[in-house]
């Protein structure tokens, strides 16, 4: 099947299925006497085993591990289970990280008036410095939680 067939069969876009074809995820495709990619069943059942990992977050360097677990019949699955719950963990801090982030944000709504005047302490605590002599690099670094410490005035 060409590669529009394959992209409506997998739920993966065209250009996905080239970019995942660039980089190595997946093998070239097969080319029909006229040059048009032509995919197999199986090409399909690859490209949903790596958009159902992209959907559970799976970075595409672990999409390449776990494609590397999938082929290997004597793998372990306590390799298997290691990556999920590693990706397992890492999502939690990112949900953290983005609730210390809202928490932040709703506490500077709460300091701002909201009327016309000029003052505003959001944009004041935007563009205060960072406290401690850290570098930008190392601000960015901080996580909400230390940020929302050291903004709160």
């Amino acid at each position: 099947m060409n590669i529009g067939d394959a992209s409506a069969r997998s739920g993966v876009s065209a250009k996905m299925i080239r970019y995942y074809e660039q980089i190595g995820l997946i093998p070239q495709a097969r080319r029909t006497a006229s040059g048009y990619r032509d995919y197999a069943e199986a090409d399909i059942h690859m490209l949903r085993f790596i958009a159902r990992a992209r959907d559970l977050g799976f970075p595409v360097a672990e999409i390449t591990d776990l494609l590397d677990l999938w082929r290997d019949t004597g793998r372990r699955s306590a390799d298997v289970k290691a990556l999920a719950q590693a990706r397992v963990r890492e999502l939690r801090q990112k949900i953290a990280h983005l609730q210390e982030m809202a928490t932040t944000l709703e506490d500077l709504a709460r300091s701002c008036a909201g009327n016309d005047r000029p003052d505003c302490p959001i944009l004041r605590s935007l563009e205060a410095p960072p406290r401690g002599g850290l570098s930008k690099t190392e601000d960015q670094a901080q996580s909400p939680t230390q940020f929302n410490g050291r903004i709160a005035s």
